[in-house]
């Protein structure tokens, strides 16, 4: 393990470790002293790497509130209050989003269903842009104080981020800053058409969003609402059972895809 201070490979593993048994090295070159999660975002942590993959996962996965999860945690032997739980989604979720927007980046379909629905936040009603492909997998999430034409183009232009190219064609409703962003941001080639609610795919993801945030009684800032928004739909694709809209996945198959998807998940934490 190469030394996080000067970079140095001439490093030794001492015979000791830390109180929540992680090892420690000296390094040879500059004399310090290091464990094996210095220099990462887990430093200085007092629980264990996968008790805060844990909390975070059950913060983003299912309906429970900060206290909920400490309370939960408490139960286990792990001691921290509801602010603890906060500070680490504002810390990691963006980062696990991260990893997983880079780990599907250029895996999009060519069809693309696009639509915004309400989310609240601080009292005020904001707008969550959302996308899916024709295989009902997440293109991008984007949220937004105002549903205009600046909205919607820079929703098209993140998308197109993670895409790495543009759809043949995108459907939408009948919002009328739609054609213009399309044409502007995806290529003037790419077909735009429109349809009514009812036979808009994406009318169904907007369920999942919505059955977590009304528990959680709203969102207190614009930047805690975008970071959940994001870091939500994200797992959501990740853990998703289904390669396309209308695969049936019996429930053990879906047991072991979870179980699977979930230590791969927490792979890609500890690698930070």
């Amino acid at each position: 393990m190469n030394c996080p201070d000067c970079g140095s490979a001439r490093t030794t593993r001492l015979q000791r470790t830390t109180n929540l048994g992680y090892a420690l090295f000296r390094c040879k070159d500059c004399c310090r002293s290091f464990n094996e999660r210095t220099g990462t975002p887990f430093n200085f942590i007092e629980v264990p790497t996968d008790i805060v993959f844990q909390v975070l996962l059950c913060r983003l996965r299912y309906k429970l509130s900060f206290r909920d999860i400490a309370e939960f945690f408490l139960l286990r032997g792990f001691e921290f209050t509801h602010e603890t739980v906060r500070d680490w989604e504002e810390r990691f979720a963006p980062v696990f989003a991260k990893q997983l927007r880079a780990k599907r980046k250029g895996k999009v379909g060519k069809i693309w269903f696009a639509d915004e629905t309400y989310i609240r936040v601080k009292g005020q009603w904001c707008y969550l842009y959302g996308a899916i492909d024709e295989y009902g997998n997440l293109v991008d999430v984007r949220l937004s104080k105002k549903r205009d034409m600046a909205a919607a183009k820079a929703f098209f232009a993140q998308a197109h981020e993670v895409a790495e190219q543009s759809p043949q064609r995108v459907v939408t409703d009948r919002l009328s800053s739609y054609p213009r962003a399309i044409d502007e941001e995806l290529g003037s080639d790419v077909e735009h058409q429109v349809r009514g609610c009812l036979e808009n795919p994406i009318e169904q993801s907007h369920r999942g969003i919505k059955q977590r945030y009304y528990p959680m009684l709203g969102f207190g800032a614009i930047e805690s609402a975008k970071r959940f928004c994001q870091a939500f739909d994200e797992v959501k694709q990740f853990l998703r059972p289904r390669a396309r809209m209308t695969e049936l996945v019996s429930l053990s198959e879906q047991r072991e895809q979870f179980i699977k998807r979930v230590n791969e998940f927490q792979e890609l934490s500890q690698a930070i």
